[in-house]
C-alpha cells in the first residue's frame, strides 16, 4: 500500500492496520488455543479468542487496538510471546510488541528512484558503535561527511532486534522489528529518508540462516518452523519447505525494501541455509524481489563461501538476473596475506602465492574456480571469469574479518601504512564494488571486536565459546592466553570498539581521509562511467614468477582499457616481454603511488613497492591466468 508520502508493505504474518479494524495472524499448527493479548494503558491485559484455519493459521480481526498500544499472542493458556513480525517491541525481545501504523510516518524523498549498482561504493558500519550515541539518528550527523569522502551508499550491519542492547546483530530473533536502541521504527526511516535527500543509497544486512539464541519463541508455539534433525552451526535448521516459513522470509525481504524503502540487501551467508526444497531460498527470494519492484533501483548482494556463480549470472542486456553482486572474500584474503604475510586458518590457502591470486582475482573473480583447497579439503568454486567486474564486492576490511580476529585488530595495526595505501588504491580504482569499513578512510585504529550482551548460563557459553575458537592458532594454544581475548559480554569490550572521532583533528589522519577521498573523486570520474557496460571476460593479468608483481587491464565501457601495475615487493620489477611500451606508456596517468613510479614504467622497470593505474589504448595485454 502507498500514498503520496507513506509506505506499507502487507505481509502473511502480524498485524495488518485495515480503515475500520487491525487483523493479526500467526502461523501454529500444532497448538490448541491462541488469543491475541491486549494492553493499553490504564487497563488490564485482556485475551481476545482468535479462529484457527485448516493450514494452521490463526487470525482475529478487532477494532480494539489502536496504534501504539501493546500486543502478543497467548498460547495454549499459557505462554505470552511477542509477535515473530512485529515491527516494534514495548521494551526487550521478551515482551510484548508495539502496534504501528506504517502510514503514520510521512517521506521527504517518496519519489526517489534509487541509483544504478555500478554507482556503489559501500561503507559498512555498525549502528551502535559508529557513532557515541550509537543510533540511527546520530549517523544522520555523519552524511554530509561520508558523501564528501566518496561513498555511495551505507550498509548497516544486521538492525533486527536482537537479545540485550548491544551486539553485533547476526543474533536477531524479531526480523520485522528495528532494534529499539538504535532508535526503531522511526529512527531507521528517518535515517533512509535523510540518506536519500543527499544522494545515498541504504542497504541493510539481513540474516536468513538462523535466529538468535535469546528470546526466540517461535519453536514454543510453532515447532513446525525448525528442523531439529538438521543440525548448523546455531542450532536446528529452518524449515524452508514449509510455505509459511519461507513466506516469512521472502516478504521481510519485501518489507524492508518497500516500506521502509532500504536500497538493497546483504544476504548473510547463504551457504549456511538448509533448504530442503529443489527451489534455492535465494533464487526465489532474488525473483520475487525483482518482479515486484520496478519503479526504482534495488539491489542484493549475498556471502557464500562456496563461490557459486549462478546467482550473479548477468542478463543478455548485462543486468543481473538474481543477485547483483557477491562478496569476494577471496581478494579479501589475498590482500590480507600480502599485507601481513599470515598463514594460519584459511588465509595457508594464500600464503603461497597471494600476488599471482590477487591478480587472478582482480582478472576473473574468485581464486578459487575448482581448485583444491588445502584448508578445506576439497576443490573448491565455479568459473567465474565470464561474469563482469560488477559482479564482485570486493573490500580489504570488513566487520567480520577485523572483529573474528581474537582481539579485532584493523589492518592499520597489522600492516605497514604504505601497503594499505596500496591496497586501498587497488581497491577502489578496480572495476569490481569496493567496501570499507567504518573507520578505515581515515586509518581508524580502534579495535572492532565481537561483542554480546548476554547473561548467566548463555554467556557463559558465549564467552567460554569464543575463546575456545582461537585454540588452534599458534598464539592461544596456551589456555592462559585465550584468557586475554576480551569477554564479549564486557560492556568495556562493546566501548573500546566506538569510532573515535577525535582522531580527524591529526595530520596523519587528515592526510589519509585526503588520499582515499581522491581515490573516490578519480572512481566517481573517470572509472564509473564505463562500469555500466563493461562485458564479461573483460579482464586479463599478467604476473611475474620471480617477484610479486603483476599487470590486469580490463576492457570497460567503449572499449576503454584500464591498466594496473602492481608492484608489491621491494625491489624493482622488470615488466614482461608481452607488455607492449603502448601498454606502459600509452593513454595517461589515472594515478600513481609512489611518486614517479609511472615515470619510471616508461623504461619497462617498475619501482617497489608502487601501483600505477593508466587509461590506455584497445589494446590486449597477454594473459596468463593462474
Amino acid at each position: 500500500m502507498t500514498a503520496a508520502n507513506g509506505f506499507a508493505y502487507e505481509t502473511s504474518w502480524g498485524a495488518t492496520i485495515r480503515e475500520n479494524d487491525v487483523v493479526f495472524r500467526l502461523w501454529a499448527p500444532e497448538c490448541q488455543t491462541v488469543e491475541l493479548a491486549i494492553e493499553q494503558a490504564s487497563a488490564e491485559r485482556r485475551f481476545v479468542p482468535m479462529d484457527k484455519s485448516e493450514d494452521g493459521w490463526w487470525s482475529v480481526a478487532t477494532n480494539e487496538v489502536r496504534a501504539g498500544d501493546a500486543y502478543g499472542f497467548r498460547v495454549n493458556g499459557d505462554l505470552t510471546v511477542p509477535d515473530p513480525a512485529a515491527r516494534a517491541q514495548v521494551d526487550d525481545v521478551h515482551g510484548l510488541s508495539r502496534l504501528v501504523d506504517p502510514m503514520g510516518f510521512t517521506w521527504k524523498t517518496a519519489g526517489w528512484k534509487g541509483r544504478p549498482w555500478h554507482e556503489t561504493v559501500f561503507y559498512e558500519l555498525h549502528t551502535g558503535t559508529f557513532t557515541p550515541e550509537g543510533t540511527f539518528e546520530a549517523i544522520i550527523e555523519k552524511l554530509d561527511y561520508l558523501k564528501e569522502t566518496g561513498i555511495t551508499a551505507i550498509e548497516l550491519m544486521p538492525v533486527a532486534q536482537f537479545g540485550g542492547r548491544r551486539g553485533w546483530g547476526y543474533d536477531g530473533v524479531l526480523l520485522y522489528c528495528p532494534h529499539e536502541a538504535y532508535g526503531g521504527v522511526e529512527g531507521l526511516k528517518r535515517l533512509v529518508d535523510a540518506a536519500h535527500e543527499r544522494g545515498l543509497m541504504v542497504f541493510l544486512d539481513v540474516v536468513y540462516n538462523h535466529f538468535g539464541p535469546d528470546g526466540n519463541y517461535i519453536g514454543a508455539y510453532a515447532p513446525g518452523f525448525f528442523h531439529p534433525e538438521i543440525h548448523t552451526a546455531w542450532g536446528a535448521a529452518i524449515a524452508y519447505d514449509q510455505k509459511a516459513v519461507r513466506d516469512f522470509m521472502i516478504q521481510n525481504a519485501l518489507y524492508w525494501l518497500q516500506e521502509y524503502r532500504i536500497d538493497g540487501l546483504r544476504l548473510d551467508a547463504i551457504d549456511s541455509i538448509e533448504d530442503m526444497t529443489d527451489e534455492p531460498l535465494i533464487r526465489e527470494l532474488a525473483a520475487a524481489v525483482r518482479e515486484t519492484i520496478k519503479d526504482r533501483h534495488v539491489h542484493l548482494t549475498s556471502e557464500d563461501a562456496r563461490n557459486i556463480t549462478w546467482h550473479i549470472e548477468r542478463k543478455p542486456d548485462g543486468e543481473p538476473a538474481l543477485v547483483s553482486g557477491e562478496w569476494n572474500d577471496d581478494f579479501h584474503h589475498t590482500a590480507h596475506v600480502v599485507a601481513t604475510k599470515e598463514s594460519e586458518s584459511y588465509y595457508q590457502d594464500y600464503a603461497r602465492s597471494a600476488v599471482k591470486q590477487m591478480a587472478r582475482s582482480l582478472a576473473t573473480g574468485f581464486v578459487f574456480q575448482g581448485q583444491h583447497s588445502r584448508h578445506r579439503d576439497e576443490d573448491v568454486g565455479f568459473p567465474s571469469g565470464h561474469l563482469p567486474p560488477v559482479a564482485f564486492v570486493n573490500f580489504i576490511q570488513n566487520h567480520d574479518q577485523i572483529g573474528n580476529r581474537a582481539f579485532g585488530d584493523r589492518l592499520t595495526d597489522l600492516a605497514s601504512k604504505r601497503m594499505v595505501e596500496m591496497l586501498q588504491a587497488i581497491l577502489f580504482l578496480s572495476p569490481q564494488i569496493p567496501l570499507m569499513f567504518m573507520g578505515e578512510e581515515y586509518g581508524e585504529t580502534n579495535p572492532f571486536c565481537f561483542f554480546t550482551d548476554f547473561h548467566g548460563e548463555l554467556g557463559e557459553i558465549v564467552r567460554e565459546g569464543r575463546r575456545s575458537e582461537f585454540k588452534k592458532f599458534a598464539a592461544f594454544r596456551n589456555p592462559d592466553n585465550r584468557k586475554l581475548i576480551p569477554d564479549p559480554n564486557s560492556e568495556s569490550t562493546f566501548l573500546q570498539c566506538k569510532i573515535d572521532w577525535s582522531t580527524h583533528g591529526r595530520a596523519t589522519y587528515r592526510r589519509h581521509l585526503a588520499f582515499v577521498s581522491q581515490l573516490l573523486r578519480l572512481r566517481r570520474e573517470r572509472i564509473m562511467p564505463l562500469l555500466k557496460d563493461a562485458p564479461g571476460g573483460c579482464g586479463k593479468c599478467d604476473v611475474s614468477d620471480d617477484t610479486d608483481a603483476f599487470a590486469v587491464s580490463w576492457t570497460l565501457g567503449g572499449g576503454h582499457v584500464l591498466h594496473l601495475f602492481a608492484n608489491l615487493d621491494d625491489e624493482p620489477w622488470k615488466l614482461p616481454a608481452d607488455v607492449t611500451p603502448d601498454e606502459a606508456m600509452g593513454g595517461d596517468v589515472l594515478f600513481e603511488h609512489e611518486a614517479g613510479a609511472a615515470e619510471a614504467l616508461k623504461t619497462g622497470v617498475l619501482p617497489g613497492p608502487s601501483v600505477v593505474f593508466r587509461f590506455a589504448k584497445p589494446l590486449q595485454i597477454g594473459s596468463s591466468h593462474e
